[in-house]
C-alpha cells in the first residue's frame, strides 16, 4: 500500500481580531496568526480542525 501524503491547509485571518473574545484571540495566537491578512501552512489533523471550527468566522481555510 502507498503512503498517502499529508495533507495542509492554508488558513488566513480575514477578519480583525479586536472585539472578540479571549479564546478566539488565545486560538489565533495558537495558529500564529497575530497580523490581519497573515498565512499559515498547518497539518489537516482533528487538533487544527477543531481550531478552525472554533474561529472560522475570522478565517479563510484552503486544502493543498
Amino acid at each position: 500500500m502507498a503512503k498517502s501524503k499529508n495533507k495542509n491547509l492554508k488558513i488566513t485571518q480575514i477578519k480583525s481580531r479586536i472585539g472578540y473574545k479571549k479564546k478566539a484571540k488565545a486560538t489565533l495566537d495558537a495558529m500564529g496568526l497575530r497580523k490581519l491578512n497573515k498565512t499559515v501552512i498547518m497539518p489537516d489533523n482533528p487538533a487544527t480542525r477543531g481550531m478552525i471550527k472554533k474561529i472560522e468566522f475570522l478565517i479563510n481555510v484552503e486544502e493543498l
